[in-house]
């Protein structure tokens, strides 16, 4: 299990346990550069730009938000200070969006849920530092996000020192949280971007067609995203939060895009200076839905692997075995009569040709569909 967990992150924290285990050791004498730990050139106390801790994608468990605690008190580790209270099923709520579970049960393969010090150990004089101790594993968890969000360095800001503490009763503390949640987050049908291109100045994002018909998860952009991405709140001046505007890379911007569309695509294939309208499969491809197909996710006929094949609308493409007596033909609208029920489905469609009207020309000379039905009309 170690194996599996051992972290790059041996960042500030687990550096700096190190040096303490190692008089006189300090960073310069380690084997690590500055990019082993930071992302950016410049790394201050405000914006200490620390690495992304990775995630190995093996948890197996999962439980929707309401199903979670309410809060969880965080006391392993209390010498100075007082317990911590952590509203998990708020995070919980906040945590569907990038991820889910796994963004703190990164290594849970199986039920019941693992404690952190299930691997994180309390001791903070340990051999293996690359896996954090329990302090620096919860410090690193909670604290980037904290961070950004009230911009707040010190303790405090979590933690209340046992001399000020006053004389509350752990169930009065319950009764605080009970009940809170986070406020539903809503998923607009589309989004548009204002650009700098000269490809086109607007970028139409169609939310709802890429979760709802070609499937795509929250966690499939919004992986490792915490709500600072939108929102910021200043406790200082401000305790609303507030839209806030991100300056991304070229590469930023499209890194999300490019892994579905194809890096050959013409730009104006998202860049118009309008807005443009949604995906219409019948103008795109040619083809209308009907009333089944327009109800099935895009992966259904495409399948789940990016980017998606292309499909022909020949039905046996995808339904294999149609015959006479597997396939209930009421559910196309026509009930066909005794004469015609018979009949395997090649007589009247050529080839099994369903894109096609079918013809009659098989057995009758002057029969045609659908002036003459073999059947009667039926509600679908």
């Amino acid at each position: 299990m170690k194996k599996i967990l051992v972290i790059v992150l041996t960042l500030i924290l687990t550096v700096g346990i190190e040096a303490q285990q190692s008089p006189g050791k300090n960073h310069s004498k380690l084997n690590i550069s500055c990019k082993t730990c930071h992302i950016c050139d410049v790394p201050t106390k405000d914006e200490p730009c620390l690495i992304l801790c990775p995630r190995e994608k093996i948890s197996t468990v999962y439980q929707k938000p309401e199903q979670t605690p309410e809060l969880i008190v965080i006391n392993q580790i209390s010498d100075r200070y007082g317990p911590v209270y952590f509203s998990h099923k708020i995070h919980a709520q906040m945590s569907v969006m990038s991820g889910g579970c796994e963004n703190c049960h990164h290594f849970n393969t199986s039920g019941p849920i693992l404690q952190c010090n299930s691997c994180h150990e309390t001791a903070r004089k340990r051999e293996d530092v690359s896996l954090p101790d329990l302090k620096g594993a919860y410090h690193r968890q909670c604290m980037d996000c904290h961070r950004e969000w009230s911009h707040e360095t010190g303790c405090n800001s979590c933690h209340t020192l046992k001399k000020n503490l006053k004389e509350a009763k752990h169930e009065d503390v319950k009764k605080k949280f009970a009940g809170k949640e986070h406020p539903v987050i809503s998923e607009p049908t589309f989004i548009t971007y204002q650009t700098n291109s000269d490809k086109g100045k607007i970028v139409t994002f169609y939310h709802d067609d890429h979760t709802n018909k070609f499937g795509l998860s929250c966690a499939s952009c919004h992986k490792q995203e915490s709500c600072t991405k939108c929102h910021d709140v200043n406790k200082k001046t401000d305790a609303k939060p507030k839209l806030v505007s991100t300056k991304k890379t070229f590469e930023e911007q499209h890194k999300n895009c490019i892994s579905c569309h194809s890096k050959n695509e013409s730009c104006t294939q998202c860049h118009s200076d309008k807005v443009v309208e949604p995906f219409d499969h019948v103008k795109r491809t040619g083809w209308a839905l009907g009333k089944y197909h327009s109800k099935l996710s895009c992966t259904n006929c495409h399948g789940s692997k990016l980017p998606y094949k292309k499909a022909d609308n020949k039905c046996l493409s995808c339904h294999h075995g149609w015959n006479n007596e597997t396939f209930k033909h009421s559910v196309t609208g026509l009930q066909l009569d005794e004469t015609h029920l018979e009949l395997s489905c090649e007589d009247c469609h050529a080839e099994n040709n369903y894109s096609e009207e079918p013809s009659c020309t098989n057995c009758h000379e002057d029969y045609v569909y659908p002036k003459l039905k073999p059947g009667k009309l039926v509600r679908k």
